[in-house]
């Protein structure tokens, strides 16, 4: 008899060679019960509480790090201002200038480490559960940037100009040119956004399932014969613990590096 597709392999005796089949992660590893309310109207859950809580993290250790600043730094203040400054010589410098960017320094800090934190939560005991692999938090977070992007743009060029910055607009390209602008359009206006959102969701989505699947894995195959098998699953749980640590950091990396690349297309003079 197969196990119940909502109940993980290591909460029931549910293990190889037991009559049970391999109960593998589908879409109920991303489906949680209200924590309050209902779902038929409002309700609060498990990847809000992560969300809420990530937020209080951060802005709890920036406000620690900093309400006392001191010339010779302590070590939460160092730690502070060595993330403050990765982003903002590693990412917005390198990408806007010191000039136009130092004014967007605060918002993308605080960007990635809210989205590193949200991908953290994957390998935290308890959490276990990475908030961005639920397309609505990415989304979330690339709409804001999106309604930055746009406002800059026609802030900055007015709206011929802006149109024209947005469907890359050159005269010299000749009797292509309406193709490019074409394709220039919702390249910006659609697929950019939607990309933007989806490569965030997508590799912690997939992070999330392998980590789920080789733990569940480890678990069944824990008995008998099959337990050489398990602790080849269980190291590749180790290993993927590793590698998603280096993947949650390179996201919220690509993250807010496409979000500056947004802006300082939005900032750039159109010829």
């Amino acid at each position: 008899m197969s196990a119940d597709p909502m109940t993980l392999a290591f909460e029931a005796d549910c293990q190889i060679f037991s009559g049970c089949g391999f109960p593998a992660p589908s879409l109920w590893s991303f489906i949680f019960e209200p924590i309050a309310g209902d779902a038929d109207s409002w309700y609060f859950n498990k990847p809000m509480l992560l969300a809420l809580l990530g937020t209080v993290i951060i802005i709890g250790f920036f406000w620690a790090a900093f309400r006392k600043p001191k010339i010779v730094p302590g070590k939460l203040q160092m730690v502070g201002e060595a993330g403050y400054d990765f982003v903002r010589r590693g990412i917005v410098y390198e990408t806007l200038g010191k000039k136009e960017g130092e004014k967007y320094v605060p918002f993308m800090v605080a960007l990635f480490f809210f989205v590193w934190i949200m991908n953290v939560w994957s390998i935290v005991p308890l959490a276990q559960f990475p908030v961005t692999s639920i397309i609505a938090y990415p989304a979330a977070l690339a709409l804001i940037v999106y309604v930055i992007w746009m406002s800059l743009t026609f802030k900055r060029h007015g709206f011929v100009g802006g149109f024209k910055n947005l469907t890359g607009y050159d005269k010299s390209l000749g009797a292509v040119l309406p193709l490019v602008m074409v394709i220039e359009f919702f390249s910006n206006v659609l697929v950019r956004p939607f990309t933007h959102a989806v490569r965030l969701f997508a590799n912690m989505f997939a992070g999330h399932t392998l980590l789920v699947l080789f733990t569940i894995a480890s678990w069944y195959l824990f008995n008998g014969w099959g337990i050489p098998a398990a602790g080849v699953s269980f190291v590749m749980v180790l290993a993927m613990t590793v590698f998603e640590l280096f993947i949650q950091a390179v996201q919220a990396y690509v993250f807010v590096l496409l979000a500056c690349s947004f802006i300082q297309g939005a900032l750039a003079e159109h010829h």
